[in-house]
C-alpha cells in the first residue's frame, strides 16, 4: 500500500510505489525519481524489445547524479519475486543479474534510482552466444564529425559484408553502430569478427581511425572499441538516461538522420528520445539477423 512517502505507479498488470518521488535526481534540470519513474513507464513498449531476457548490469545513484553511484550485478534480496533474474558464471563462482522483462520491472528499477541500464549482448538460455555486436566509437576529443564519418565508413563496409547494421547515440559524445546476429556464433568468435572489421577499416584511414587500446597510443585518431563484444561485457541499452547533466538517452537513429543538421544540434533528452521512438520503427527492431560465416568469408576476400 502506499503512504505519504510513495506514489503508486501503475505499470502494465501489476502497482509499483515509487518511494521519496520528489527526491531530485538531476539538480540542475529538476529532474525527480517520478519523472525518471514516468519516462521509463512511458519508453517501456519501445525499450523493453531490447531489454528482454538479457542480463543487465544497473547504474545507480540513490543520491542523484551529484552523490556517489555505483554499478550493480547482483540483485538485492530486497527485490520483488516477480522480478525476473538469471545466475550466471562468473570467475570463482556466480552472480545473479536482474533481467527486464515487463513494464513493472523497469518502473521499479526507477523507484530504485536505476537511471541507466546496460545490457548483455546475449540473452537468458544462450548466455555463451550473444545475438547482436557491438562497434563503439567515441572522439579523441570532442570532434562529433570525426564520430559521423568513422559510422559512415563503418556501415558501407558492413555493407559489403552483407551485414545489417543500426545507429544509437551512446547519450554521451559517440555512437553505437550495432550489428544484429543469430546467436548461433560464441563470444570468442564475435570479438574476432568486430576486431578485424576495425582493424581492416583502421588500415584503411590510418591517419583518422585506430584499434590501439592504450589512449597514448591513439594520438587524435579515433577508437574503434570492439571490447564490449565479450562475455559478460555490457553496453548501454536503448532509451537508457545517462546519469549527466541534462538527462541525454541513449536514442536510436536512422541511418539517414546521421547526416541531418538537426540530429547535431538537437540534445537527445527524455522527451526528443520519446518523440523518436514514437515516430516509427527503429531499424534495430527490424533488421534480420545474419551468420557471421558468409560474412567472415567475405572479410577475409578483401583484407
Amino acid at each position: 500500500m502506499s503512504t505519504s512517502s510513495a506514489r503508486a505507479v501503475r505499470a502494465g498488470r501489476r502497482t509499483v510505489d515509487i518511494h521519496r518521488p520528489d527526491k531530485v535526481l538531476f539538480p540542475e534540470d529538476g529532474i525527480t525519481k517520478a519523472d525518471l519513474a514516468a519516462y521509463y513507464r512511458a519508453v517501456a513498449p519501445h525499450m523493453l524489445p531490447h531489454l528482454r531476457g538479457r542480463p543487465l548490469m544497473l547504474e545507480r545513484l540513490p543520491d542523484g547524479i551529484g552523490g556517489p553511484r555505483f554499478m550493480q550485478k547482483d540483485t538485492p534480496a530486497g527485490y520483488p519475486d516477480w522480478v525476473h533474474r538469471v545466475e550466471v558464471a562468473k570467475e570463482g563462482g556466480t552472480v545473479t543479474h536482474t533481467v527486464c522483462d515487463d513494464t513493472a520491472t523497469l518502473v521499479h528499477l526507477a523507484d530504485q534510482a536505476c537511471v541507466t541500464l546496460h545490457r548483455w549482448q546475449s540473452r537468458t538460455g544462450h548466455l555463451e552466444t550473444p545475438d547482436r555486436m557491438v562497434f563503439d566509437l567515441d572522439p579523441a576529443g570532442d570532434d562529433f564529425d570525426a564520430v559521423r564519418r568513422a559510422a559512415h565508413r563503418l556501415g558501407e563496409l558492413l555493407d559489403a559484408l552483407r551485414l545489417p547494421s543500426t545507429l544509437m547515440t551512446t547519450g554521451s559524445r559517440g555512437l553505437h553502430v550495432i550489428v544484429p546476429l543469430d546467436g548461433q556464433s560464441d563470444f570468442d568468435e564475435v570479438r574476432a569478427f568486430a576486431h578485424d572489421v576495425a582493424a581492416t577499416l583502421a588500415a584503411a584511414h590510418p591517419r583518422e581511425l585506430t584499434t590501439a587500446a592504450r589512449k597514448q597510443a591513439r594520438g587524435d585518431r579515433l577508437y574503434l572499441d570492439v571490447q564490449r563484444n565479450g562475455y559478460a561485457q555490457t553496453a548501454v541499452a536503448p532509451y537508457s538516461v545517462r546519469a549527466r547533466p541534462g538527462a541525454p538517452v541513449a536514442t536510436p537513429l536512422r541511418w539517414d538522420q546521421l547526416d541531418d543538421p538537426a540530429t547535431h544540434a538537437r540534445r537527445w533528452t527524455v522527451a526528443t528520445a520519446l518523440e523518436q521512438a514514437r515516430s516509427g520503427p527503429w531499424d534495430g527492431s527490424t533488421a534480420r539477423p545474419r551468420a557471421l560465416g558468409p560474412a567472415r568469408r567475405r572479410l577475409d576476400a578483401l583484407r
